[in-house]
Formats: structure tokens, sequence, C-alpha cells
């Protein structure tokens, strides 16, 4: 329910390690947890996806871990949940970590990295209806947040968690013969100018336009290899977590069973 960085440098025990948003029966554990004064009697459900698999490179071996967990914040079903609500929550809201550690013997240290991403709905005010006739409803863009508040909130709260820099990753279409997503790309890019004015210049929000749809239509376009240089560009800015995990920590298999001090 919390990374990798999290764990081994940011641990507290705890009722606390329930407030979190990955935790989905947070609220239906809180009355004995907080009469309880622990968290023994409860276990944390996380929605989400995991995947371990052990590659080798060069002749050393190591475990590449995928995880993905789910908020349990504005949460539901296609169409009936997109974009951002009043509180900076929005819709399919996933943070990705990827872990990577070798494989060495036992009495040996362990070099382990860390990053993690997060992907959502596009942070404005706007929804869809369902209708079982229109498989691509109309995208409806409220007008009631001119000043962007519940957009700004929500790169507010990223930044609580991850720090800066910011960098918005957009795949949305460009251009399109009955205007959709398109609606969406530019509203989103005059949010963006809009909150980067109020912030100094070495914390405004990094937004880059990529239309994906258009360049997998273009067969001579390697896609992976524009991906790459973005994922370059990225973790560039932000780094990585990498640690050297001691001897002396005893790891259970593939999952860390203590914690650094």
């Amino acid at each position: 329910m919390q990374s990798l960085q999290k764990n081994l440098y940011n641990y507290e025990s705890g009722p606390v390690l329930y407030e979190t948003m990955f935790v989905w029966n947070e609220y239906l554990t809180r009355g004995i947890r907080n009469n309880l004064k622990n968290t023994l009697w409860t276990v944390a459900l996380v929605y989400g996806f995991f995947k371990q698999v052990k590659l080798a490179s060069s002749g050393r071996e190591f475990r590449l871990t995928l995880i993905a967990r789910r908020s349990r914040h504005y949460a539901g079903t296609r169409y009936l949940k997109r974009g951002v609500n009043e509180k900076g929550r929005v819709a399919n809201d996933v943070e990705t970590e990827q872990i990577v550690f070798e494989d060495v013997p036992e009495g040996c240290p362990v070099q382990i990295s860390s990053i993690v991403q997060n992907r959502g709905s596009i942070p404005l005010l706007w929804s869809q209806e369902t209708s079982r006739l229109n498989l691509k409803p109309d995208i409806i863009l409220s007008k009631k947040d001119p000043n962007y508040e519940a957009t700004k909130l929500h790169f507010e709260n990223l930044v609580k968690r991850y720090g800066n820099p910011i960098i918005i990753l957009n795949l949305i279409k460009t251009h399109e013969r009955k205007p959709r997503e398109s609606i969406l790309r530019a509203e989103f890019a005059n949010a963006i100018r809009f909150i980067n004015k109020s912030l100094p210049e070495e914390n405004r929000l990094r937004f880059l336009h990529w239309d994906l749809h258009k360049h997998f239509r273009n067969k001579a376009t390697n896609v992976l290899a524009l991906l790459i240089k973005v994922g370059v560009y990225a973790v560039n800015l932000t780094g990585i977590f990498y640690c050297q995990v001691p001897a002396n920590l005893k790891i259970d298999g593939s999952v860390i069973t203590s914690y650094v001090e």
C-alpha cells in the first residue's frame, strides 16, 4: 500500500499506515483500529496489480517487480466517473511502481531501486453521459470552475505525495473531425498555463503534449523509441530511488520483511 521509498525511510507504525488512498477497507476497519490503537487485527485490502519476474543481463540476475495501486478516492466505472472532483481527486487514479533488485548470495548487501509514476483522468471538471446507442458519448466540459481551483488542488496533492517537479504527459488526440478529446486537450493546456502563472519558475508544471493515436497510425514511427525519450527526460528531472539493503536485513524470498532504521 506504500512505495518502497516510503516503507524504507518514512516508516511509521500504528494506525497511520491506513490513512492512505490505496487501502480500500480503511473506513470499514477504522473503528476496531481506533479502539485497539493498533493494526494487528485488520488486513489492508489494496486494489491493483502485482507481478514479479526473474531476469538476467550481462551475467547478473535480478528481479523485476511491477505494482499498481488504485486509489479508493473518486472511484467508479468508466463513463460514470470522469475528471476531477472538488477535493482535487481524479478518476482512475493509479500509482505504478517498478522495483528492481539483484539476486545475490546470502550475506551480501542487496542493491535495490524503485521508480514511481502516476496516471489518472484529466483533472478538469468534465463528464460523459452513458448510452447503449452511442459508443463514444460526447464530452461535457463544466464551466463552473473558471479559475481551475480543483485542478490546482489536484497538483498540490501530487506535490505533497511526490514532490517537484511534476511532469505531465498528455496522450490525447490533437485533431478530430468532430471535436471530443481535443476539447479537453485545449482546456487542459489553458489550465496549466493559468496555474503556472502563480508558481515560481522552478516549481512550474512541465507539460508534454504527445498525440499517441496519431503516432500509432503512422507505421514508420517507432512509438516505443519516442516514449523512451520521454521517459529519459522525466527520469533525468526526477531521479530514481536507490539504496543498498544491508546484509543483516532479513529478506524472505522476494519481500523485504524488515525496515531500515
